[in-house]
């Protein structure tokens, strides 16, 4: 089984569905995700654009996921941002101020707190 991300014109990812491998591969059995990708166009005519993504994380980074967003310059799905303070670096976020195990993040105070 092979998966595809639909993404819209901002590269947000609207759906992501399975394709029997059949579906993805060419006369020979060799899969090809333009064939996969050729597959969805026709059965669903007015969608986006298609990528393939992996289940196991083998390719574009993260598995891709309904509001996941896709870098083309990358070439990686990645996941909304926790919180608007915290930056990227590749699939990862990270928060302004290094984790502080079993605390929680305080966006307004941009601090990590202790559980009460």
């Amino acid at each position: 089984m092979a998966h595809f991300a639909e993404l819209d014109e901002n590269n947000i990812v609207l759906n992501v569905v399975v394709v029997a491998d059949a579906d993805t591969a060419d006369e020979n059995g060799v899969e090809d995700a333009t064939i996969g990708v050729a597959f969805l166009n026709g059965l669903f005519p007015d969608s986006g654009a298609w990528l393939q993504t992996s289940y196991n994380n083998n390719l574009r980074g993260h598995y891709a996921g309904i509001g996941f967003t896709y870098d083309p310059d990358e070439d990686i799905f990645y996941s909304p941002a926790p919180y608007p303070s915290w930056t990227r670096t590749g699939t990862e976020w990270n928060p302004p101020v290094p984790y502080v195990p079993g605390y929680y993040w305080n966006e307004e105070d941009q601090i990590w707190e202790q559980p009460v």
